[in-house]
């Protein structure tokens, strides 16, 4: 009964920050921290759940962001069908290379997606639709049901209704039959097999749900900062989004949040500061959290209460 009651109240009192935020904090820090969190979660499906390195996630972030940038700009789309579009590109694009790399483990695996997404990134920066270099600027917000998305605020918490709803089914994805036997393939593959389990299958469809997730992420960012450019796509994307999962937890809900926002909140406060020396002192801050915390500062934070919880109890009779 407590553990279920501390589920309901810790995720409301949470939603209850993230509504409330926008009158302390600059909403569109904000919502960079949503999109970076739902991208870090969306890989954490795969890391966390299912076991997994993939090194070349920025190709679904990047590809649905240009993708939606170039239907909003050229093509008159609105929001709502941008982002949608480029949800199902990530899809696709997600099947296709799953169909190539999801029967390869390990380094194989993690090497295959990272050529594929260097694939994309080429593609990105030969296309004339991409605008090469430069990427795709001036991307219009457009209107949402009515709403004007030019607004900061109003856009922040349309960013914070999707976000929300991708975490959500991640969370609820985790806790069904299907996340339970994702988390069997992880701990030991041969013996899911050896229960009848279709490993391949499952692998696939999670790297499909992951990449969609991770879209969505991207077509988002598009939206806030009404531009995609080769970042997006780039292998230090990919990077990125390993180093936020793993300092805030692999295997954990929380962990790839309190990671993207702490992540993201550094490189806002450093860049004005030390310029292109953000890198090394993020470099520098994730190796020393690596050898202290090596799982993660939510799972540091875990063990801490636990054996904290495990001192205060009377010893066994």
């Amino acid at each position: 009964m407590k553990a279920r009651r501390r589920n309901i109240v810790l995720p409301g009192l949470g939603l209850i920050l993230l509504l409330a935020a926008p009158a302390v904090f600059y909403p569109v820090l904000l919502m960079k921290l949503l999109c970076f969190a739902l991208f870090a979660s969306a890989f954490n499906l795969m890391l966390g759940y299912t076991g997994l390195l993939s090194f070349g996630h920025a190709a679904f972030f990047g590809g649905a962001a240009y993708v939606t940038g170039y239907l909003l700009q050229s093509q008159g789309f609105g929001p709502l069908l941008g982002i949608a579009c480029g949800v199902l590109f990530a899809c696709a694009l997600g099947a296709l290379v799953g169909l190539l790399a999801i029967r390869r483990q390990g380094i194989y695996f993690a090497m295959i997606t990272l050529a594929l997404a260097q694939m994309v990134y080429f593609l990105c920066l030969e296309l004339p639709q991409t605008g090469g270099e430069d990427g795709l600027q001036g991307v219009p917000r457009g209107n949402l049901l009515g709403l004007n998305l030019s607004d900061d605020l109003t856009l922040y918490y349309v960013v914070l209704v999707f976000s929300s709803a991708g975490i959500l089914l991640i969370w609820r994805t985790i806790h069904s039959p299907f996340g339970r036997i994702l988390l069997a393939i992880r701990e030991n593959e041969p013996r899911a097999l050896s229960l009848g389990y279709d490993v391949v299958r499952y692998k696939w469809l999670a790297f499909v749900l992951s990449a969609g997730l991770s879209g969505l992420a991207g077509a988002l960012k598009t939206l806030v900062f009404k531009f995609a450019t080769l970042t997006d796509t780039h292998w230090h994307q990919s990077g990125e989004v390993v180093l936020m999962t793993i300092l805030g937890g692999i295997g954990t809900l929380t962990g790839p949040l309190l990671g993207a926002a702490t992540l993201v909140t550094l490189e806002d406060q450093l860049a004005d500061k030390v310029g292109s020396l953000v890198t090394v002192i993020l470099g520098a801050i994730f190796v020393m959290c690596v050898l202290v915390f090596p799982r993660g500062i939510v799972g540091a934070a875990t063990g801490f209460t636990e054996r904290l919880l495990g001192k205060s109890q009377p010893p066994l009779p």
